[in-house]
């Protein structure tokens, strides 16, 4: 649930045809969280502060530094959350990017260029056989939409959920949608969740770096409310993932792969 930690009370004047009433909205909070990877800087993200340890490991695993809850030695995070510092046993597996890192990322920033060397397209086809039934894809999106605790208070979240079947294991809102995907992949990790037959369940438009984040956790089967990019459509194709989008009304469109998918 959102806490009083996460979200701002602003008073405001809002306007309609009788002119100006005093209000006051819930506005979600905005948090500068460091990232510090065997006591160095690797960078600082825009997000709301909530779940940073999710955030911190899922995005070390997204960017290729850890893989697997084997190679963590200590987390440590401040009580103001806005440090979380990550200790892996032996060194860090590749050579860092040091222009970029410990750069500052914008919540809406794309964050696939802090190692030179890691390739952030797919290349192995993930052939996973689970299916999902268009009933339970609307079941999924609805629970995600009744979960996402954030956005009905401020509407300034995106919501991003981690599915088996029709049930929704976990579900992580932030202002960063690129944020909700590395979340789910720290959690999974921390929690030794094998992905490989899950489900990604999302509010938010679908991009290269969001299939690309999705196939690094090896999950086969992306929905979203919103729709992809045509790189993420071709990405998806190449990749094996089943893309789901413009969930609504009753209907959605299948981009790829729709063989996942039985009516």
């Amino acid at each position: 649930m959102a806490t009083k930690a996460d979200i701002e009370r602003f008073d405001i004047h809002v306007y309609n045809d009788d002119g100006f009433t005093k209000a006051s909205a819930d506005v979600i909070k905005e948090v500068p969280l460091e990232i510090f990877l065997n006591g160095q800087k690797v960078i600082t993200l825009a997000c709301n502060g909530n779940h940073t340890e999710d955030l911190a490991v899922g995005f070390l695993r997204s960017e290729g530094f850890i893989r697997d809850a084997a190679d963590l030695q200590q987390l440590e995070v401040s009580d103001e959350r806005s440090i979380v510092s990550v200790y892996t046993k032996g060194e860090t597996r590749l050579p860092w990017n040091e222009k970029n890192a410990g750069k500052t990322i914008a919540s809406s920033g794309a964050r696939s260029w802090i190692r030179d060397d890691i390739s952030h397209s797919p290349k192995s086809l993930l052939e996973n056989r689970i299916c999902i039934s268009p009933k339970i894809v609307f079941t999924l999106v609805e629970k995600l939409i009744d979960s996402s605790h954030f956005h009905k208070r401020t509407g300034g979240t995106h919501s991003s959920a981690l599915a088996h079947g029709e049930s929704i294991i976990i579900v992580r809102e932030d202002i960063g949608r690129h944020n909700t995907i590395d979340m789910l992949g720290g959690y999974a990790l921390l929690n030794e969740i094998d992905c490989s037959d899950k489900i990604i369940v999302r509010t938010g438009r679908v991009s290269l770096e969001i299939v690309n984040k999705v196939w690094n956790l090896g999950i086969p089967l992306i929905v979203s409310l919103s729709v992809p990019t045509s790189s993420a459509i071709y990405a998806s194709m190449e990749s094996g993932i089943t893309l789901i989008g413009s969930v609504r009304g009753g209907k959605m469109n299948v981009y790829c792969h729709e063989w996942r998918v039985v009516i």
